[in-house]
Parts: structure tokens; C-alpha cells; sequence
């Protein structure tokens, strides 16, 4: 009688057998195959030849080959074809995401066709064994997800070769010399796949663009747009066309508006912004419209919140119209903004700048001491701005708390009275909004101090304080009324196809996967109940982490765990802002859907019928894909950025946190500057690693050490790779 152990080994040997057997019929799946073929290819003579015939009838058994008699196998075909998009995951491994979000299925590299990350594919999808991952063949390309791509070209006497990120494509370009167009070697270029046969390792490809040299700042920025498909300059002939757009206001077009250019108005902004669209009025009020007096104890504000109205000078269909649409957002790297109209519009026609009168589009509100709107009303006007404040001008104001105005600030009282006044109403909003269910997501943003060549001096961190927080309130409070103006029209009313903002509950899974991570930290986090008791679960934790070395790593995670947030004509409310109605309307000069929303208000105040849903549901998805690919260049753009900036630092030593642990090493964000790098699981050795997914740790085999996600570490920097935006470090020290 055979031993436990001798069992094991002939189930393991005869699963390598059945492996083998359909590895080769797979190679080609319409073909009948006996017994003796099968046994040729896979090497199995004499009494091997028993084994075969068992493991073939195994697989007859589940239903993956078919027995045709006399010794004669076929593959099941059962599974046909599946269409869906290539996922090349950072590990190396390429899966199928099907259309129909069935189980990702397995694609070895020698069966992808030349399908690239993101291709849409058709694909023959294999008879698999039970208990093993669904594998298949692409047949056929459907879509390329890109046909241009960005890297360092190699360039010799005849021919030069274009080296892809490997996540991306894993084969280097070929361009013939009548293609370079005058690329060196060494430099950052475009090049665009002009042809790929089937029989050919590699694609021919042509030199679209020249870039620079690597390593100069302007080539690197340029670079990173293109490596998500976004431009990185603005036609020269939509330049001029906007150059052409008369700025004066005629007097016909100001007496269609209502005029507020007498009512105290300011803009507060960044101290770098050029593009002021949106600004602030505030006067007491009365029903008949005069002056309350300063004792009143009951007063009402009228209070304005004025967007640029930029749908006036771009009318649809235009060149630059369309060129907005394409690009559907402004874009903003570590060192420049890559704007979505042309500069004339973006920083004159439309800019807000105080001392000139600008056409608005606006909510003006009545509004109580305790920041209940007892009015509202959405209108076309003409403002004047009265002064441009900063965000750290307008803190001081505030902070100085009416006793007195900041030293070194030019301010009248008038002026100043007004922004306390704005922050307390905005604090009574945000007190009653959070209240309701809202979740507070105040991450940490990573900003440089960089010279005029682009270089990172120093790291700095964007802190949101009430100066932001006010304007995002008024913002806040303006989209959401215009949102329910078209939304919930009033009994007896149809709501109209519209643009919504909104943001879906969490996954229950990812939710609970959250709670797990967090127990290594100590904190529990309750997922069951009404969405507003779990909102307010997670203020709580995310207030317990404030200020602690684990609270970067926290809020990602809790974000990663939220549902994106995006256009759509379907409106199903805002979680993480508890509105039940929500838009973008207040930033035209950077967002298309503010402006699609603009005309939208237009055509519905002025009584026009309902668009059509599926166009605009087009754009919507169009606008939600463009804003996710912005978003991932200025992530790398601000990595780019740190690895520029650790590169003058290599041997320091830091203290940080692990914030990921995966198969192929640890994360470690520093403490010092959120700066993020790698320790290698190479370098790790003192013990054989094993990658524990369900607890975010690495495992040591022998000693059981443990790496896990929020553990203390000490690290030096080691290498960085700016071409891949990489560092690594080497582990100084652990600390419990």
C-alpha cells in the first residue's frame, strides 16, 4: 500500500501531465489529435504511455476534450469566444477583463496577438480543467487603445528602436532611418505603429514628435501627457481664432443681464492662479430692497456666487468648442497647467480679474444668519470685481477675527467685514452637511518649490483651511441648487435630461475589506447599517487617525474603497456628500461638464425642450474617462517629481511607513516628505518571503518575520530611476 507521500507525488506528477497534454492541444484548438501524436509532443514513451490515457480520460471526464473514438481527442469548444479589454497587470501577467464581467481569463504572452494593455479583443476562450483559472487565445484585435507611445529612442547608423514601458508593450519599436525625422539617440520622442504583422516580434514604427532630451524638464512634462494620450500644446490657429473674439461688453448685452457691478464682490484663489472663474458677492437685504441697519438682530444677505460665463464667447460646434470637448478638462502637472480653452479665454476674456466688468452666470441667494436659503435665483449678469484675494490673504483676514487688520495686508473694513461674515455662514453649511452623512476626505496633497529649470528644491504640503473651505462651501451649495433646480422642478413638473454629478455607496466587499485592513492598526470600522450611520463611522476613524504616522495611508485606502465619482444623466445623488442633487457648474473655464451644464440652464430658464439623453450621455462618459486620464498624468508628474528630487539625496536616511506590501517588495512613504519608494523582496535577505494577500504582509518562511501594511520603518535611499519614475531603499531598521 502506497504512503500519504507517494499518493501526493503521483497526483502532482499526473496534474503536470494533464498540463502538458492540454498546453499542447490548446497550440492548436480545431485540430483532432490520437494518442500518439499527444504522446510525441509531450515526450511521454513506454510506460509514460498508461499515464497519458488516464490523464486524457480525466480531462474527457470534466468535459474538456472530446472523446471521437479509436483513440481520437478534439478540445471541447464549448467555451467559444469572449470579447472584452486587455489588463496587463504589474506583475507581468495579462488577463481578458470580459464585457459581460464574467472571471478574468488568462492570456499567455505567446498567445496575445500583439494585443496591448487596454486593447478591446476578441478571444477563444479554452476548455479549462475544474480548479483551474480560465485561459485563452486573442483572435482577433477588435480596437487599439493607442497606436502612439512615448519613450527613449535608441538610434544607431541605419535604424533606431523606441524602448515601451514593458506594462505597456513588450516589445520595442523598430523604426527604419527614413522614419527617425531627424530623433538622436538618447531622446524623449512620440513614435506612432505604422504596421505589425502577425509573423513579426516587433512593430515598425515613425518618429511623430521630438520631445527633447531626456532629462530636460519641458521634454519629461511633455512626455508624461503623452503617455496618457493628452495634449501638450493648443493649436495655434484655435489661439488666434479665440485672439479674434472682441472683449467689450456692448451695452445691448449688459441690459439682457441683471447688473450687480455695484455690490461688494471679490475673488479669492491661489496665489499662482490666472484663471479667476468664479467670485463672491455679499450685501445686506431686505425685501424692498434697502439697506438693514447694522443692529438689525435677524439680518438676511443677499449673497451672489458668480461663475465666468464662458458659453457666451464659445458657442457650440466651433473649433474651439470642440477642441474643449476633446480635451474636457484643464490639466495640472507639478509645474504648468495644460488649459482646456486657449489662453485669451481662459486668462482674459473669461478670467473674473477685479477693476473689469465680466459676464457671469449665477445663483444669487437670500440667505439667514444661520445659512438657510430662504430664496434663490438663477440669472445671466455683469459683476465688477473689487479686489482679487489670495487664499492666504483671506486666512489672515480670518484669522485676525475682526480685531483689527492683519499687519502688511491692504484691506478695507468693508472688505474684511464681509469675509468673516462669508466664513461663518460657510461653517454653518459645512456644520449641517456633514450632519446629513457628508465624509470628510482631507488628504494630504504633496506640492514642490521648483527653480526656473523645473528642478524640486524643496517638498511643501497643501493644507486646506478656512479661507478653502469657505469657497468650496458657497461652490458647493451653488452646484447643488442648480443641480435641484432642473432635478426636482415642483409638483406636477418633469425633470429634464441634465448633467449630475454623483458618486454610488461603497462596495460592501471593498468596504469590508477596509475594515479588516484597518484592525492591523487598531481601529474598527462598522459597515452594516443606514448609508448616513456608515458615512459618519468613517468621519470618526478618520478623525481618530488625524495627525498620527498610519493617517496618509488610512485616508488612501478609505478613498480607494469609496466608488469614483462621475458624469452621468442618471442621477442616483452624491454619497460623499450627501446631496441627493448634485452638478459642476462653477468651473467653466476648466471643466466641460460646467459648460455643458451653462447651456443646459440656458436653453431650460429660457423654456426649451429636452435634449436628447444618449449624446449627452456620451459626453458624460467621454468627460468622466478624460478627468480619471488627468488625473493619473499629474500623479505621475508629482511622482516624476519626487524621484527628481530623492535623486539629490541618495544615502540620507528616513523614517516612514509601509504603505504596500505586494509580491515583488514593500512600499515605504516617508514620513518627512510622503515621499514614496520600494525596498526589493531580494534585498530582503534574511529569510524566504511569501506574499501574504489576505493580510497585506510579507511572511518570512523560516524565522515567520512579518512586513505589514502601517509598520514603522527606517530606510536610506538607495537608487532612483527617473525613466521609470522608481527608488528604492534599503531597510535600516523595523520598530514595533
Amino acid at each position: 500500500m502506497r504512503s500519504r507521500k507517494e499518493k501526493a507525488k503521483a497526483t502532482s506528477s499526473k496534474r503536470k501531465i494533464v498540463d502538458s497534454v492540454l498546453a499542447v492541444m490548446q497550440s492548436e484548438p480545431e485540430k483532432e489529435w490520437n494518442e500518439r501524436q499527444l504522446a510525441a509532443a509531450c515526450d511521454m514513451k513506454g510506460s509514460r504511455r498508461a499515464v497519458l490515457v488516464s490523464a486524457l480520460q480525466d480531462l474527457e471526464m470534466t468535459e474538456t476534450v472530446v472523446n471521437l473514438g479509436r483513440g481520437h481527442y478534439k478540445l471541447n469548444l464549448r467555451n467559444g469566444y469572449v470579447e472584452g479589454v486587455i489588463d496587463r497587470q504589474a506583475n507581468g501577467k495579462t488577463y481578458l477583463q470580459p464585457d459581460d464581467g464574467g472571471e478574468p481569463i488568462f492570456i499567455a504572452e505567446r498567445r496575445l496577438r500583439h494585443a496591448m494593455d487596454k486593447d478591446r479583443v476578441r478571444v477563444f476562450l479554452y476548455a479549462t480543467p475544474i480548479g483551474h483559472e480560465p485561459e485563452g487565445e486573442v483572435v482577433e484585435v477588435l480596437q487599439r487603445s493607442r497606436d502612439s507611445f512615448v519613450g527613449v529612442i535608441q538610434v544607431s547608423s541605419s535604424y533606431g528602436f523606441l524602448r515601451v514601458d514593458n506594462k505597456i508593450l513588450t516589445n520595442d519599436i523598430f523604426i527604419p532611418a527614413e522614419n527617425l525625422h531627424g530623433a538622436k539617440d538618447g531622446q524623449k520622442v512620440i513614435v506612432k505603429i505604422v504596421e505589425w504583422r502577425e509573423r513579426d516580434r516587433n512593430p515598425v514604427g515613425e518618429v511623430i514628435d521630438v520631445l527633447g532630451d531626456t532629462g530636460d524638464n519641458n521634454a519629461e512634462m511633455h512626455a508624461i501627457l503623452a503617455e496618457f494620450g493628452l495634449p501638450y500644446r493648443y493649436p495655434e490657429q484655435l489661439e488666434r481664432e479665440a485672439d479674434r473674439i472682441p472683449s467689450d461688453l456692448t451695452r445691448e448685452e449688459i441690459e439682457k443681464r441683471r447688473d450687480m457691478r455695484s455690490e461688494l464682490t471679490f475673488t479669492i484663489d491661489p496665489r499662482d492662479a490666472k484663471d479667476f472663474d468664479d467670485a463672491l458677492s455679499i450685501m445686506p437685504y431686505v425685501p424692498d430692497g434697502s439697506s438693514l441697519p447694522a443692529s438689525n438682530s435677524r439680518p438676511l444677505y443677499k449673497i451672489g456666487v458668480h461663475i465666468a460665463d464662458v458659453t457666451h464667447y464659445v458657442k457650440p460646434q466651433t473649433g474651439i468648442d470642440q477642441e474643449a470637448q476633446k480635451r474636457a478638462t484643464s490639466v495640472y502637472l507639478v509645474d504648468r497647467t495644460i488649459p482646456m480653452l486657449p489662453e485669451h479665454l481662459s486668462n482674459e476674456l473669461c478670467s473674473l480679474r477685479p477693476d473689469e466688468d465680466k459676464l457671469t452666470f449665477s445663483v444669487v441667494f437670500i440667505m439667514d444668519k444661520e445659512a438657510q436659503v430662504k430664496d434663490y435665483e438663477i440669472c445671466r449678469t455683469v459683476i465688477r470685481s473689487d479686489r482679487r484675494f489670495t487664499y492666504e490673504e483671506a486666512q489672515a483676514v480670518i484669522e485676525a477675527g475682526g480685531k483689527g487688520l492683519p499687519e502688511g495686508l491692504v484691506v478695507t473694513q468693508e472688505m474684511a467685514d464681509a469675509i468673516l461674515t462669508l466664513d461663518g455662514l460657510a461653517k454653518k453649511l459645512r456644520e449641517r452637511r456633514f450632519q446629513a452623512g457628508a465624509i470628510s476626505f482631507e488628504s494630504t496633497e504633496t506640492r514642490f518649490e521648483i527653480d526656473e529649470k523645473g528642478t524640486p528644491l524643496s517638498v511643501y504640503f497643501k493644507e486646506s483651511k478656512d479661507a478653502n473651505k469657505l469657497i468650496e462651501e458657497f461652490m458647493l451649495l451653488a452646484n447643488r441648487t442648480v443641480a435641484t433646480h432642473i432635478g426636482h422642478p415642483g409638483r406636477g413638473k418633469k425633470a429634464k435630461p441634465f448633467v449630475y454629478r454623483v458618486h454610488d455607496v461603497p462596495n460592501p466587499d471593498k468596504l469590508e475589506n477596509f475594515s479588516k485592513f484597518i484592525k492591523n492598526f487598531g481601529y474598527k470600522l462598522k459597515t452594516t447599517g443606514k448609508a448616513t450611520d456608515i458615512s459618519k463611522n468613517i468621519n470618526a476613524l478618520l478623525e481618530q487617525v488625524r495627525g498620527r504616522a498610519e493617517q496618509n495611508l488610512v485616508q488612501t485606502i478609505a478613498v480607494r474603497s469609496m466608488a469614483k465619482a462621475v458624469y452621468t444623466t442618471q442621477n442616483i445623488g452624491h454619497y460623499g456628500l450627501a446631496f441627493d442633487y448634485y452638478t459642476h457648474f462653477t468651473s467653466p473655464i476648466r471643466r466641460y461638464p460646467d459648460m455643458m451644464v451653462h447651456r443646459l440652464l440656458e436653453r431650460y430658464l429660457n423654456d426649451g425642450k429636452a435634449v436628447e439623453v444618449a449624446p449627452l450621455e456620451e459626453l458624460c462618459d467621454h468627460c468622466s474617462s478624460m478627468e480619471q486620464l488627468a488625473a493619473n498624468a499629474e500623479r505621475a508628474s508629482i511622482k516624476y517629481k519626487e524621484v527628481e528630487y530623492m535623486s539629490q539625496r541618495i544615502g540620507k536616511i528616513y523614517d516612514g511607513v509601509i504603505s504596500g506590501v505586494t509580491e515583488w517588495g514593500i512600499y515605504v512613504c516617508l514620513n518627512e516628505n510622503k515621499c514614496e519608494g520600494m525596498i526589493p523582496i531580494r534585498d530582503l535577505g534574511d529569510d524566504y518571503y511569501v506574499f501574504d494577500e489576505k493580510n497585506y504582509c510579507l511572511v518570512g518562511k523560516r524565522m515567520h518575520r512579518r512586513y505589514t501594511l502601517g509598520d514603522l520603518v527606517t530606510v536610506r535611499v538607495k537608487k532612483t530611476n527617473l525613466e521609470k519614475k522608481q527608488m528604492d531603499f534599503q531597510l535600516i531598521a523595523t520598530h514595533s
